[in-house]
């Protein structure tokens, strides 16, 4: 395995491990485990227990065991091939943005394997406003990392290792 591997590797057990400790701390030791519960910790943010049945922006909704263990499926495939590409990613920062995705698709894997629901509570709202559905560090770790891999496949354009040594060979 190489040096980014273990390194995308490792990002991806730590947001996994932060996720799955704070989504721990907020439902048992906080208590804020019932559809309702919040607890105002600033005055622009909240931590409010939600059962999140589907996947993001609430879309397929899993009403029923076999929608649940399909989207565990799906979303353990989708895993599969982010661990895939990380592994044969050469880029440090794609492998960055790629264990971010892992690390966030585990985390909400295991909770919709435990609980039948992923474990959302972080509630960011300006008054009524709300720019974000209420969501937790997977959710988060995940849209960072989309964020960061779109970002450098529309605005990096990187040269070709082949292109660079055929003009350095051509100059000499």
């Amino acid at each position: 395995m190489t040096s980014n591997a273990r390194f995308g590797f490792g990002i991806a057990a730590l947001i996994f491990g932060i996720d799955q400790l704070i989504k721990y701390i907020v439902t048992e030791p906080l208590g804020i485990s019932y559809q309702g519960a919040v607890m105002e910790l600033l005055p622009f943010f909240d931590l409010r227990f939600v059962p999140n049945i589907g996947v993001s922006l609430g879309l397929l909704p899993a009403n029923s065991d076999a929608m649940r263990w399909g989207l565990v499926v799906m979303t353990g495939l989708i895993a599969g091939g982010v661990s895939i590409w990380m592994l044969r990613e050469k880029n440090r920062f794609d492998v960055l943005a790629l264990s971010l995705v892992l690390g966030g698709a585990l985390g909400n894997i295991v909770d919709r394997a435990r609980f039948g629901y992923v474990v959302d509570y972080a509630d960011l709202h300006f008054g009524e406003w709300r720019p974000f559905l209420i969501f937790n560090v997977a959710d988060a770790a995940i849209t960072i990392g989309v964020v960061i891999l779109l970002a450098r496949a529309i605005f990096v354009r990187e040269k070709p290792e082949t292109a660079s040594a055929d003009m350095e060979n051509s100059n000499a």
